[in-house]
């Protein structure tokens, strides 16, 4: 009983529930409706444009509340702000197949985005930092790949129904909706615990007579990260990368029917095989950067990205048109979405590296704002411009442009030097 050799440190129990929580929360958020689009538009009569605002909505005051739901975090504590939005999301999820049009799903995707500031990605990433130092790359890179699990796994779980006319999208999203209250609001109000100390125990597992190698008090003060570079360099290189990422995720399904020619079906597996190799991205890469500089790994998977861009078009002497080459197009969905991992896992663990955990609320709230804006920004602008146009030409053309725009936000941010021996100013 007493050889700690022989216990599983309970870090990693907190580890897979939080994981549980954001793989269920982001996918079903804004990954499985996007896989639904085509039969949305079918069902509810409505353009690309139209049913792209409903997760256009969720990103946009996804973002406005986030600056708001982290100031919370730092005041009353992540766990009881997840549990809160853990249960709005349960109840919003469970109303979302008895809707009748396209206005009936902006309410809901409005109550999704109150939910996903408080259950999703920033008190997950919050829960996990507390336990872990030495493999927090590692443990947040589990974490984030969660989300892209099930964006491979839930709309492939769920097609069978959703196109068989018998059963139908509203059959597939309520399935759905029964698991997160038994997979995501159980753990949440169960085993996952706020910080180790609650049980006596040290980040990691250490023993009592050793102390963590980062404390708050390795941290820069509030006002050092809003007068740096780095914030928003940050911020504008993920605002970027979250463009071209929720911007392209949002229309691909629709631009593998109704352009490349797939079937449904087809369009549904490439659209999770882009996951699967965001999933993969996103444990790899995480793990990458506890042997390197974070930075120096962001910088990577943005170029990742961008060459994935370069894969939708075919390039003649004369001109650029969108490929229909289903070859080429399965080589994008692997390299986008190791990009597409690999950036999202390492936009927050940056703003560790470099910010530290003492008000990592509020500034995670802060990228989270401005990231939520251009992710926002990529799906209601693609999908206008597609309707506009009827092609996707130019909005994957403007997706490629803003990924190399990130690349130089990267490259330009810098660490910020820590003094332990000042008090942080809030």
């Amino acid at each position: 009983m007493h050889d700690s050799k022989a216990q599983i440190f309970y870090g990693w129990y907190v580890a897979i529930g939080c994981t549980l929580i954001y793989f269920f929360t982001n996918a079903m958020t804004l990954f499985v409706p996007q896989t639904l689009f085509p039969r949305l538009m079918e069902d509810f009569g409505s353009s690309a444009a139209e049913i792209s605002m409903t997760v256009t909505i969720t990103l946009l005051f996804a973002s406005l509340f986030a600056p708001f739901a982290g100031m919370l975090i730092d005041r009353f504590g992540p766990l009881k702000i997840m549990r809160i939005g853990i249960v709005l999301m349960a109840v919003t999820y469970s109303l979302y197949p008895l809707s009748n049009s396209v206005s009936d799903l902006y309410k809901l995707h409005f109550l999704l985005a109150i939910g996903l500031v408080f259950s999703g990605l920033v008190v997950n990433i919050i829960i996990v930092s507390n336990w872990f130092v030495k493999h927090r790359g590692k443990v947040i890179g589990m974490l984030v790949a969660g989300s892209s699990l099930g964006g491979a796994t839930l709309p492939l779980l769920i097609s069978p129904i959703v196109n068989n006319p018998d059963w139908g999208w509203r059959w597939g999203f309520g399935l759905l909706s029964i698991l997160f209250w038994f997979f995501a609001v159980v753990p949440a109000y169960t085993f996952i615990k706020e910080t180790p100390a609650s049980l006596g125990l040290l980040p990691d597992g250490l023993p009592k007579t050793l102390k963590p190698t980062d404390a708050a008090s390795n941290s820069v003060s509030l006002l050092t990260a809003l007068k740096s570079r780095a914030l928003w360099c940050l911020g504008i290189g993920s605002a970027c990368l979250w463009f071209s990422i929720q911007g392209v995720n949002s229309q691909i399904t629709i631009f593998f029917e109704q352009e490349a020619a797939f079937s449904p079906q087809q369009a549904v597996l490439l659209f999770s095989t882009l996951f699967w190799f965001s999933f993969i991205g996103k444990f790899a890469f995480g793990a990458i950067s506890d042997t390197i500089p974070k930075r120096t790994v962001l910088l990577m998977t943005s170029i990742i990205l961008f060459l994935g861009t370069l894969l939708l078009f075919d390039y003649d002497f004369n001109q650029i048109t969108l490929t229909k080459n289903s070859t080429k197009l399965s080589l994008f969905t692997v390299i986008f979405g190791l990009g597409f991992g690999g950036s999202f896992s390492m936009i927050q663990l940056v703003a560790v590296e470099i910010f530290g955990p003492a008000y990592l609320g509020r500034i995670l709230g802060i990228i989270t704002f401005i990231d939520g804006m251009g992710a926002a920004l990529g799906t209601n602008l693609l999908s206008q411009i597609k309707t506009d146009t009827g092609s996707y030409l130019l909005p994957f053309m403007i997706v490629t442009v803003v990924t190399l725009i990130a690349i130089i936000n990267v490259f330009l941010i810098k660490p910020i030097k820590k003094n332990p021996d000042r008090k942080s100013v809030v």
